[in-house]
């Protein structure tokens, strides 16, 4: 795969219980507010470290508030030599009205 797919709640769901990594680019405080449970928090301080840690071909599904930040951070995944890269079409913002019960509280920590 040489660029990322846009897909919807439903096909990202179904990622997701298949052991896709889910990563979460809004701010801190959205994160800790509310997110998809087993979601990372990724800003610009700990991309680099996600990126070296990684599976560069585990899918990986970026997540924003809404579904545009997202496609310029799996844009940069994918130049950064990830595979199977994902933007969650609606983003956070739709995950939540479709999915609430898969949504945690808290921290990235």
């Amino acid at each position: 795969m040489s660029e990322f797919k846009r897909i919807p709640p439903e096909q990202a769901h179904t990622l997701r219980e298949q052991g896709a990594v889910v990563v979460d680019i809004r701010d801190t405080q959205a994160f800790a507010a509310g997110h998809i449970v087993g979601a990372q928090h990724l800003d610009n301080h700990s991309v680099a470290d996600f990126v070296r840690a990684a599976d560069l071909d585990a899918p990986t599904l970026v997540v924003c508030y809404h579904g545009n930040s997202s496609q310029s951070a799996a844009a940069y995944l994918i130049q950064q030599g990830f595979s199977d890269v994902y933007s969650l079409d609606g983003g956070f913002e739709l995950w939540r009205t479709t999915y609430p019960a898969d949504i945690a509280q808290g921290s990235a920590e």
